[in-house]
């Protein structure tokens, strides 16, 4: 069976507590051997521990502010994360899930990018990979990351979707790779194929981001809520477009995220 690795997941919401167990074990039969769970901000920080908890060596917390919870109480949300680093440093994989979104609300542009910076600089301390969001704001986050990039700052730009020459920048950065997920299948992702189909497979991850961005396999049936054992149709039209096998998709993505967490 294949091995594969669920870089971006938030299985610990509330849209999985009526089946947590049975979409886990899913995954697990469908070859998912880690999913890596970016916190969103405190309200999940307890459903988050317990997660890893019951599968401590499969679900691995990270623990950033997301910037769509990037309000009015950004600093408290940023001290309650920094205090959670601090008290357990050995129990996260990244700094994430941070960054900018551009998409739904600006009225906390500047604060977004204020916490994005802050964060950038824990993961520097502690040591950590990043995990970026950057809806809307690709060039905006890049270039924050690039004025503090060094030889110690590595991560993934999450949901990634940019053009050939966007992928070159993540790649010039050094220890930075692309996640894919589900909007890889989507019809009206073209551009997006083509930068898969240019780019190489050792600069890419695999992600579902579930709940959300459900596979277009899986919307053909009506599934509302992505999980990480749909990420096998992830990984089945990347080796599509790089006209490669399964096997060889999945190897190569698993080594990269092994590098990423673990190295």
């Amino acid at each position: 069976m294949i091995q594969l690795i669920d870089t971006h997941a938030h299985l610990y919401v509330e849209q999985f507590d009526e089946d947590r167990a049975a979409m886990l074990q899913r995954a697990f039969d469908a070859g998912v051997q880690k999913i890596f769970l970016p916190n969103i901000d405190s309200r999940y920080t307890d459903s988050l521990y317990q997660l890893n908890q019951q599968y401590p060596d499969r679900c691995l917390p990270m623990m950033g502010i997301h910037p769509c919870s990037i309000k009015a109480d950004y600093q408290t949300e940023l001290n309650a994360a920094y205090q959670a680093l601090k008290d357990k440093p050995s129990l996260f994989a990244a700094i994430g899930e941070i960054g900018l979104d551009f998409y739904w609300d600006l009225t906390y542009k500047n604060e977004q990018i204020e916490a994005l910076k802050t964060q950038i600089n824990w993961a520097k301390e502690f040591g950590l990979p990043i995990v970026l969001h950057c809806r809307d704001s690709f060039n905006e986050t890049f270039e924050i990351v690039k004025s503090m990039n060094d030889e110690k700052l590595t991560g993934i730009f999450h949901c990634f979707t940019g053009s050939t020459s966007d992928a070159q920048k993540v790649i010039d950065l050094k220890g930075f790779y692309m996640g894919l997920g589900g909007v890889t299948t989507y019809k009206n992702s073209k551009d997006l194929s083509e930068t898969i189909k240019n780019t190489p497979l050792k600069y890419f991850v695999l992600e579902t981001d579930a709940p959300y961005l459900v596979p277009h396999t899986y919307r053909k049936k009506k599934h509302k809520r992505n999980e990480s054992a749909f990420i096998v149709a992830v990984a089945e039209k990347v080796a599509e477009l790089k006209d490669t096998s399964m096997e060889e998709v999945a190897q190569i993505t698993t080594q990269n995220a092994m590098k990423i967490f673990y190295n």
